[in-house]
């Protein structure tokens, strides 16, 4: 699920999935990180999910995936996608 939020430069979004599905560490890599995992993972909320928030500039469209552990890569189901990516318009 993606949670937006307008800010002074641009959109934050916020990339979140449930608490431990799938199992392990889950980080989101695309364009806004040059596809570096690791840069931006998912931290536990107080809701039982996990999230992280990424400051996107305003009026662009970014390609993203998820990325966990044992190399498992996933796209996010609420976002447009072009096949391979999802996408996030800002």
């Amino acid at each position: 699920m993606l949670e937006r939020r307008s800010c002074k430069d641009g959109t934050e979004v916020t990339f979140v999935l449930p608490g431990e599905d799938p199992p392990g560490p889950v980080s989101v890599v695309g364009d806004f990180n040059d596809w570096q995992p690791g840069v931006h993972t998912l931290q536990p909320r107080e809701d039982g999910k996990r999230a992280v928030a990424v400051a996107l500039p305003g009026a662009t469209t970014q390609s993203f995936r998820y990325l966990a552990a044992g190399d498992y890569w996933f796209n996010e189901e609420s976002a447009e996608g072009d096949g391979a990516n999802s996408r996030v318009h800002t």
